[in-house]
């Protein structure tokens, strides 16, 4: 014997796997086992309201107008507060430039701007971490800047004492 575990009919044929009435795949059942009662499903109550007036639940008037509202809701601006990271950002494209520019002697001027707006950004950070971020960049931006700065004073002082010699 076999029962649907959703409209709960019985089918004698051991052959057939599927509900005729919904579709639903049959489950085998053994004549041995004990009957289990299907009640209905409880009813909602609400044991806040006890000794109260009871409130009707009638379905808004807007039922028929469901997917404009759904529609308004989906198209409506939402506003994502994010820390401002411009700062840190400045500081580390500078950096990452005056690496790449330090044979023009472009790593000293961009070097020592991209160590100043990292300094500046990561006290920023420090002050008002709700609203500045980026540490990580700012970081970043100090290191590649110093590093531009050190190599690119390091070959103007290579240049000097390769003329003097």
């Amino acid at each position: 014997m076999k029962i649907c575990p959703s409209c709960r009919q019985t089918y004698t044929d051991d052959d057939l796997n599927f509900c005729l009435t919904d579709g639903s795949f049959l489950t085998a059942v053994s004549d041995n086992e004990p009957k289990t009662v299907y009640m209905d499903q409880t009813r909602v109550t609400n044991p806040t309201t006890w000794g109260q007036q009871p409130q009707s639940h009638q379905p808004p008037a807007v039922w028929g107008n469901q997917q404009t509202i759904q529609q308004q809701q989906v198209n409506s601006p939402v506003r994502i507060n994010s820390q401002n990271q411009t700062l840190p950002t400045i500081s580390l494209v500078l950096g990452i430039l005056g690496v790449v520019t330090i044979c023009c002697y472009g790593g000293i001027p961009l070097g020592t701007a991209a160590v100043i707006t990292g300094v500046i950004a990561m006290n920023q950070e420090k002050s008002d971490p709700v609203t500045y971020g980026g540490r990580g960049l700012a970081f970043g931006g100090i290191i590649t800047g110093a590093i531009s700065l050190i190599i690119g004073v390091g070959i103007i002082i290579l240049v000097i004492i390769g003329n003097l010699a």
